[in-house]
């Protein structure tokens, strides 16, 4: 990624179009307000904020745990949609940038991505002459493809020389050819293509399950097998073929079936979430969290809120809703109130109960959250804080 396009972002200037830009930034261009050394306590809420510590640590983690199993990281983009993020991904020693669709893809291009892995099906003609094109201009681009149809539609773009890496899926789940037999058809309409190269073969362990019980794990350790017999059958067209699989759950399982193939293999990990992680479902499923072999991550995203009203005794409304805080995966926690819960959430306000003896209306609630990948498209811009000493140290500007 170019450095002069994510130093570009400092020019933009703050104003109302920026709901967690404070009125006195506006005005201003994003490097200036940061120069004017900005604290947590002047911004206003709801507010979703990134801590600078915990970003830090869970960056240098997740690399040095890839690097000692000799992994590749593909860092999958749409967790964040944050190129500043990827940028610093990119520079701890990810190797691309992954994504799930067009309009991703266009983002990290336009950014300067010269490595991408888009781990989804493009079947329009458009899109496939955009990915046959940024080839063409010297980008590595690879896609996937779970049938002949959808290699036929890459095949059609010209351009090039673009690379695929098949897709297996499982019964029931979303993309993926259905059983390695399939699989392999798929594989021989892209060697029949002049214009595209069999790069890899991928998949989503995520698909199979969304436990960790043991018969969970192992489903997923069955999959991950039949994806390493795929690789061991298909014949390439590339030096080092790419072996691709992870979301953020079961990295440790990712490692323990594919890793044995690295070498021969590009075994590339696609893990999102990893660098923001959170305070509930993410919390609850990696491996850390379960005493298995895994980076040990942090929650760097809370939100601050505001209470609103205390209408009830134990009821407390907060100034946050589904507008602003991710709910599909589990409702936010609150930090440093023992016995409190969310209960409910609607569009712009969100019911705190438990013993709120101490709260009274106008008080800061910090909030931890759960699933990170719908809470970043809630906010163009989130503030960057240093948790010792609240200053916001940098600004994340986030493209959905």
């Amino acid at each position: 990624m170019e450095d002069r396009r994510i130093r570009a972002l400092r020019e933009e200037t703050l104003d109302w179009r920026f709901k967690a830009a404070p009125a006195a930034a506006h005005g201003l261009r994003l490097g200036e307000w940061l120069e004017s050394m900005p604290h947590l306590s002047d911004l206003e809420t709801p507010l979703a904020v990134l801590r600078a510590e915990a970003l830090e640590h869970n960056l240098a983690a997740m690399a040095a745990w890839c690097a000692e199993r000799g992994l590749t990281l593909a860092p999958h983009g749409k967790a964040t949609m944050a190129p500043q993020l990827w940028h610093r991904q990119i520079r701890a020693g990810a190797a691309a940038v992954t994504v799930a669709n067009l309009p991703q893809a266009r983002v990290a291009r336009a950014f300067g991505a010269d490595r991408l892995l888009v781990a989804n099906e493009v079947t329009g003609a458009a899109g496939a002459a955009w990915l046959a094109e940024w080839a063409a201009e010297g980008a590595r681009i690879t896609v996937f493809a779970d049938s002949p149809a959808a290699a036929g539609v890459l095949a059609r773009a010209g351009g090039g020389p673009l690379e695929v890496a098949v897709e297996l899926g499982v019964a029931g789940g979303r993309g993926g050819a259905r059983g390695i037999d399939a699989a392999l058809a798929v594989a021989e309409a892209v060697r029949s293509a002049p214009n595209l190269r069999l790069a890899g073969v991928g998949g989503y362990e995520g698909a199979v399950t969304g436990e960790t019980t043991p018969g969970a794990l192992a489903a997923v350790d069955a999959y991950l097998r039949d994806l390493a017999d795929l690789w061991e059958a298909v014949e390439f067209e590339v030096d080092r073929p790419m072996l691709t699989a992870g979301g953020s759950a079961y990295v440790d399982r990712v490692a323990a079936v594919l890793g044995p193939l690295a070498g021969p293999a590009e075994v590339v990990l696609r893990s999102g979430s990893y660098l923001i992680h959170d305070d509930g479902f993410y919390a609850r499923l990696t491996p850390a969290a379960r005493g298995a072999d895994g980076p040990d991550l942090l929650p760097a995203l809370e939100a601050r809120t505001r209470v609103l009203s205390l209408p009830e005794p134990g009821l407390a409304i907060l100034d946050a809703g589904r507008r602003d805080l991710p709910f599909d995966q589990g409702l936010p926690v609150p930090l440093g109130l023992q016995g409190a819960r969310c209960t409910q959430i609607s569009d712009q306000h969100l019911f705190l109960t438990g013993p709120l003896e101490d709260l009274d209306v106008g008080d800061v609630v910090a909030l931890g959250l759960s699933h990170p990948c719908t809470a970043f498209d809630k906010w163009n811009l989130i503030p960057v804080v240093e948790e010792a000493t609240g200053r916001v140290v940098d600004a994340i500007r986030t493209f959905f």
